[in-house]
């Protein structure tokens, strides 16, 4: 750079490990390049053919960030030449960070192998935040939320904001908000639980509070208070799935165990009160329940028969929890979801619909109802065809009912046939 020509570092002579020069070399570059971000891009990428970037990635991370080589805490080191063209330097605000952001992007799409090494970088400089300064912080998650959005970094980096010490002193829920603010600002909130969820982050966002404070209440408060009710809602549903994942297990065990219906129906209902979970909610967690807890038969001419064996064991407890209309339905489109995606299931549909119908799970009406409008396009054409004949039954049998019921109610009163037909 400049007259002085920086000094290769990447000579196979070059065996010592040597970060002074090459932070001189990138100092100086960034002196002349200033706050031209364009020209910072531009001279990091000519300097990678020159300098050793594989060997000394965290010192340029280091540099590009904080203006020069980190000590253990996150000071800079004093012995060294610094830069105050930094991130750190820079203007508080997201269109700069975004431009810094673009800056990290171009240099490790030009340079791949410095990927691993940035997010190393990232989760690094997190656990450094007790030794920033606020506006390096605020800068750091606005930076860290937007190469989020982006895809340059994964989410596990997260995990350093779960350090003891970070959040015994409060340093991680506020530089989440901060993070946060700045990912939302790019992403919607689908985006954003999709990357939690991929790399297990979306049931672990309570470790960013002490555990004396690690409740869904005080979560949910803090992050709507900062504004990011997408957040609270989010690990409030988070919490709703996993405490609903174990109640399956727990049904699961309870019926492998052959406990009586009795207690697992008192049991549910309990859940139900505790949990604030809805009968249809809870009907679609008793199916799986129901349906996970036997090794079925891979044979399709066998399976049918063994299916209705264990649903009519078991259709006192899908009763007790189709009380509603809405439960029955939510019921049918399980069994229509399960036969689909359970092949060996595909025949047996029609099969378990009539025994439910018979136990008095399911009415006609919800059948009805799931036959002409509301079925799912999983399979739909194949268990439409098995229901034909036995809702042209139904049909036909309402219609027979009703019939009998007008013909009877012009009866005389005192004739007891009247209340037979009330009573059908």
């Amino acid at each position: 750079v400049g007259e002085n020509p920086s000094p290769i570092l990447s000579s196979q002579n070059h065996e010592r490990f040597d970060p002074s020069q090459f932070q001189e070399s990138i100092v100086q570059g960034l002196n002349q390049t200033g706050t031209d971000l364009e020209a910072v891009a531009k001279f990091l990428d000519a300097s990678g053919a020159k300098l050793d970037y594989r060997r000394y990635a965290e010192t340029l991370f280091d540099i590009l960030v904080a203006g020069g080589m980190l000590a253990p805490g996150g000071t800079l080191s004093d012995d060294m030449t610094c830069t105050e063209f930094c991130l750190f330097k820079a203007q508080e605000d997201m269109e700069t960070m975004q431009a810094y952001a673009q800056v990290f992007n171009k240099l490790i799409r030009r340079y791949k192998y410095l990927e691993k090494g940035f997010e190393e970088e990232i989760k690094k400089l997190l656990l450094f935040l007790k030794g920033f300064t606020e506006s390096e912080r605020n800068k750091l998650a606005m930076l860290t939320g937007i190469l989020l959005a982006n895809g340059n970094i994964s989410a596990s980096i997260l995990s350093s904001l779960f350090n003891e010490n970070l959040v015994k002193e409060g340093v991680s829920p506020c530089f989440a908000v901060k993070l946060f603010k700045s990912w939302l600002s790019e992403k919607d909130i689908n985006s954003v639980a999709a990357s939690l969820r991929k790399v297990g982050m979306d049931n672990r966002l309570m470790e960013l509070f002490p555990a004396n404070k690690r409740s869904c209440e005080h979560f949910s408060k803090y992050f709507t208070d900062a504004g990011l009710k997408e957040i609270s809602d989010f690990a409030r549903n988070q919490q709703s799935i996993g405490a609903r994942k174990e109640l399956q297990k727990e049904l699961e065990d309870l019926m492998s165990r052959g406990e009586p219906l009795k207690d697992i129906i008192a049991y549910v209902r309990e859940e139900i009160k505790k949990n604030n979970i809805s009968e249809q909610t809870m009907i679609g967690l008793i199916w799986s329940s129901v349906m996970s807890s036997v090794e079925w038969n891979k044979k399709e001419e066998l399976v049918t028969e063994q299916a209705i064996k264990h649903l009519k064991q078991y259709s006192p407890l899908l009763k007790a929890f189709t009380s509603q209309g809405f439960s029955e339905l939510t019921l049918l489109l399980k069994i229509q979801e399960y036969c689909y995606d359970n092949i060996h299931f595909m025949k047996a549909f029609q099969k378990i619909v009539v025994l439910l119908y018979k136990a008095d799970v399911l009415s006609e009406e919800a059948i009805l109802k799931w036959y002409n409008e509301a079925h799912l396009a999983k399979g739909k054409s194949v268990f439409l065809e098995q229901m034909k004949k036995f809702v042209e039954w139904l049909k036909n049998a309402e219609e027979g009912k009703r019939l009998a019921l007008c013909h009877r109610w012009e009866m005389p009163k005192n004739a007891p046939r009247v209340y037979v037909a009330i009573k059908c």
